[in-house]
């Protein structure tokens, strides 16, 4: 049915080429960019034999059926909306190996004094810039850095905190959203 050097399209895709090789019961074709692929005899169109292709297309022309299968669908979707404020977010990856370029010599207390200072320092230079929200990346581990960001963020006044977006973020991350003094 196809020989070495037939020009070949694929039924259900927009790939022409011609027939380079066959391996097993595959025919294998070379595209006009250089790619090699792998068909089955029933997924190509040998275009060397007009009769098999009248046969296979009945009324339509070729190139009424090759210009269907290159219309791109329009895609229709509701773009959502979203407000200046929750364009940005601060993240802060609090995770130790973020941090420091190896935390070897350090006690488990260094490495949480670290993780703290870098979210206090981070959640400051939130206030001071005004940023609506930031969300801080703490991992689950055992619980211990989550509460004690629960409580260093519960001596701030004028933010609020909650578990962050769990598809996003999983269980391992805090969102604070820091209430804006229009005073300031």
């Amino acid at each position: 049915m196809f020989n070495i050097g037939d020009k070949v399209s694929v039924l259900d895709d927009v790939i022409s080429g011609k027939v380079v090789g066959f391996e097993k019961d595959q025919i294998i074709i070379e595209t006009a960019d250089g790619f090699t692929m792998k068909f089955m005899q029933n997924e190509l169109i040998n275009e060397n034999r007009t009769s098999d292709l009248k046969s296979f297309t009945s009324n339509q022309s070729l190139s009424q059926i090759l210009k269907e299968k290159e219309e791109v669908k329009k895609r229709s979707f509701v773009k959502e909306k979203k407000s200046r404020k929750d364009e940005f977010v601060l993240e802060v990856d609090l995770h130790i190996e973020k941090l420091v370029p190896s935390k070897r010599g350090m006690s488990n207390y260094d490495i949480l004094t670290l993780q703290m200072e870098t979210a206090k320092r981070q959640l400051d230079f939130a206030i001071k810039n005004r940023m609506p929200k930031v969300v801080l990346i703490h991992g689950v581990g055992e619980g211990v850095l989550k509460a004690e960001l629960d409580f260093l963020l519960g001596r701030y006044d004028g933010i609020s905190f909650q578990d962050a977006n769990y598809q996003k973020y999983g269980l391992g991350a805090t969102e604070v959203h820091i209430k804006q003094n229009p005073n300031r």
